[in-house]
């Protein structure tokens, strides 16, 4: 059965004081083909933990079913959360497990959350072979762009709601200017000590409105 091939995209990961944000377009391609304008690229895994997906939907969609099947084990077996490095170091040796075969994983993921340590930014190369915290980061083909914006508005203990605008500002830059970032909107989602909330799209669309003026 062949893979459901779907990719382009621009994802965003911020640490800010409180908390961290995500946040990601909803346009994937198929070769040249707008294969959907509405893709969720923003994946819960646990009520503290999510992560950004950018790569091959059905890698992404198989690795975000394998995870939270063992994030509930750990947190069965443990008694406890599963702390949030814990949990990117398990997504990454399950990257690794594939890199020999020949169907590995084609996938660029940022995993966030928030737990004793704080708010936590983690990402992995591909191939899981190397695990790395940030401050904020972009994956997909609008992420260069991206990362302009990033680099050039980011600061030490930004508050949640400035890490919101910071995000929606970066990826609006990418959807205008890359061919492969787009769709009907934009996911916005924040993981503080209270857990995992989504953005509604009313309060998404007044942040861009002030962003554009």
């Amino acid at each position: 059965m062949e893979k459901e091939v779907k990719s382009g995209t621009t994802t965003v990961g911020i640490v800010c004081e409180d908390g961290v944000v995500i946040a990601a377009e909803r346009k994937s391609t198929l070769g040249y083909l707008v294969a959907s304008k509405e893709e969720t690229k923003i994946v819960q895994l646990a009520p503290h933990i999510a992560m950004t997906e950018a790569g091959m939907v059905g890698d992404l969609q198989a690795l975000a079913r394998y995870m939270k099947a063992e994030i509930k084990l750990f947190e069965l077996q443990n008694k406890k959360r599963i702390p949030v490095r814990a949990a990117a170091t398990l997504l990454a040796n399950i990257l690794y497990s594939g890199r020999w075969s020949f169907f590995p994983y084609y996938v660029q993921i940022i995993l966030a959350g928030f737990d004793d340590k704080g708010p936590n930014l983690f990402v992995l190369h591909p191939d899981g072979s190397k695990l790395d915290e940030k401050k904020f980061f972009s994956t997909g083909s609008g992420s260069p762009i991206a990362f302009g914006v990033l680099e050039d508005s980011y600061k030490e203990k930004l508050s949640v709601d400035e890490g919101i605008k910071l995000a929606i500002r970066a990826i609006k830059a990418a959807v205008e200017r890359d061919i492969a970032s787009g769709g009907k909107g934009i996911d916005v989602a924040v993981i503080t000590k209270s857990g995992f909330k989504k953005l509604k799209e009313e309060e998404i669309e007044k942040i861009k409105k002030k962003i554009s003026k």
